[in-house]
């Protein structure tokens, strides 16, 4: 499989051939989020967040549905794009799959899948991207893992076919720096924004460490493989 090159900016509506996610992509979690789940998307998208996966897979369709429209409306605003877990893009034309399927994956303008080990990685066949997790102990699924470390992502983004997103426990500066010097393309955070008492200062905080991380900038003193 040919991966697919990252970053390529958003011109109008829909996704051109090659746009895969990268910097900042914003997870939901409404029951963890200190404010309304979309007024928190907002205020992130204020800091600098151009993705969105919509989780929130507990909502019966026409909830989810309904949600997914308000999203895409806060995003469109910025040329931002909305990811849609599972095979269900509801309306859209980007989803996010889980490790356990469906195979082969659907027939969309882009899919991801996460992954965690090279086995999954092995079964990947036309998906646009996937993320990489748990990299660090993380409060959303406690006792998941175990973590990577940024030595097991770099392994694993060296195994990969396809750009990688970091995922798992990353709040911090330095560990997004970490995350991006192992190879991955941008940072996957939840808890991160969404329990933020200012989710636009959380994404700038770390939209702006992802930056300061791409290949060629100067580090900061404090980017090393810290721990959460």
């Amino acid at each position: 499989m040919t991966a697919r090159t990252p970053g390529l900016t958003l011109v109008g509506p829909g996704l051109p051939p090659g746009r895969i996610p990268s910097g900042v992509v914003l997870l939901t979690d409404r029951r963890v989020a200190r404010r309304p789940l979309v007024e928190v998307v907002a205020r992130a998208v204020g800091g600098g967040v151009r993705w969105v996966v919509l989780r929130e897979k507990d909502l019966p369709r026409a909830e989810r549905a309904a949600l997914a429209a308000e999203l895409r409306a806060v995003l469109a605003e910025v040329g931002g794009a909305l990811l849609v877990a599972g095979p269900d893009p509801l309306g859209g034309d980007a989803v996010h799959l889980p490790a356990a399927g469906p195979y082969p994956p659907p027939q969309h303008a882009l899919v991801g899948r996460s992954c965690h080990d090279a086995a999954e990685l092995d079964r990947l066949t036309t998906e646009d991207y996937v993320t990489l997790s748990p990299v660090f102990p993380t409060r959303t699924k406690p006792g998941y893992g175990p973590p990577l470390q940024p030595d097991g992502l770099r392994r694993l983004v060296a195994a990969s076919p396809v750009p990688a997103l970091a995922l798992g426990g990353i709040e911090t500066p330095a560990q997004v720096a970490a995350c991006i010097g192992a190879g991955a393309v941008g940072v996957a955070v939840l808890g991160a924004v969404m329990r933020a008492p200012d989710p636009t200062e959380a994404a700038t905080t770390l939209r702006d460490a992802f930056e300061t991380a791409l290949p060629g900038r100067p580090q900061p003193p404090t980017a090393s493989r810290s721990k959460d």
